[in-house]
């Protein structure tokens, strides 16, 4: 990462990625947006047992909304139905166990849940993995990719029979990064195995990835409403366990897990988003650019589109 990019991405992230960013981009928000009753709708929110993802699905469920968690950890996706239910009132709640790093297992359940019947309107992609010491799962990709980019391409483009059969236009929203401001797309390096590993860099070339997944969905998939959304920086576990150096050091700066999920809530159910174009990156309910100035990290179009025809190629294995 160059020295321009990193002083770049900071000083745009103390401006407007904490708290005092969200306390000031929330005074011109729509507080009636989000006065919808959601009792028809179904969400499906990946890694919501914790921090954004629970704060989401805690806020939908509030709205009447029926919410399929999709969880790695059965004792912790239990205790956080639970709290859920309790918090919400709401008893349309619903664990999937599901290890967003396993390609097949995520295709198994995708699968199954389209051939169920069960509607979905709005898919949340919302769990991550951050692992700072590269690993290598049973499948053979790196850990990271496995979760953030070959997890999320596996269960989107699986679900997305279900999601066009739905009388309303759907929505799928991703969880990026403020990180993937620091990478540029590199096709020759997508599951981090040539040079030295930063996990942190590493996670971020994934959410760049992500960006570029979803305005190509948005291209391929018009019935369907796309969009990827940065929550700024939030104090949550996997904050605090991933990236010990920077919650220290930036924890009385860090927004709410509410804070961070409020635009996820919008996308998901706001009139105003869905007639926003598709494929656009949000932060705090606002379109936002996927490039600092300056920072050279755009790609050509002919490299994102291979992008989607690498990851397909890596898919197709998964998919039995």
């Amino acid at each position: 990462m160059s020295l321009y990019r990193n002083t770049a991405f900071l000083f745009k992230g103390l401006r407007e990625f904490t708290k005092s960013g969200y306390t000031s981009a929330s005074k011109s928000f729509d507080a009636s947006a989000l006065e919808v009753d959601m009792s028809s709708q179904a969400f499906m929110i990946t890694g919501a047992n914790s921090g954004i993802g629970k704060a989401a699905a805690v806020a939908l469920a509030k709205k009447g909304g029926t919410v399929h968690m999709v969880c790695r950890n059965t004792e912790r996706g239990e205790a956080a139905k639970q709290e859920i239910i309790d918090d919400s009132g709401n008893q349309n709640i619903h664990l999937h166990i599901v290890d967003m790093s396993d390609p097949k297992k995520v295709f198994q359940f995708a699968s199954e849940f389209v051939e169920s019947g069960k509607p979905l309107n709005v898919l949340v992609n919302n769990a991550g993995c951050m692992v700072n010491d590269r690993e290598v799962t049973a499948d053979g990709l790196e850990k990271n990719f496995a979760t953030n980019t070959m997890g999320t391409y596996l269960l989107t483009t699986t679900l997305i029979p279900c999601l066009s059969q739905q009388p309303f236009k759907p929505r799928v929203i991703t969880v990026s990064s403020g990180g993937m401001y620091t990478q540029k797309l590199d096709l020759t390096n997508l599951q981090s195995d040539n040079g030295s590993f930063d996990g942190t860099m590493v996670y971020a070339h994934q959410k760049r990835q992500q960006i570029i997944m979803t305005e190509q969905w948005a291209k391929k998939f018009p019935e369907i409403h796309f969009s990827v959304m940065h929550p700024g920086w939030a104090d949550t576990p996997a904050v605090r366990t991933s990236m010990p150096g920077f919650y220290n050091s930036m924890k009385n700066k860090l927004r709410t897990p509410e804070e961070g999920a409020d635009t996820i809530v919008w996308l998901a159910v706001a009139e105003a988003a869905v007639n926003q174009p598709s494929g656009q990156f949000y932060l705090d309910r606002k379109p936002q650019s996927t490039h600092l100035s300056l920072a050279w990290t755009r790609s050509k179009p002919e490299e994102e589109e291979k992008l989607m025809t690498v990851v397909e190629e890596m898919a197709k294995k998964f998919k039995m």
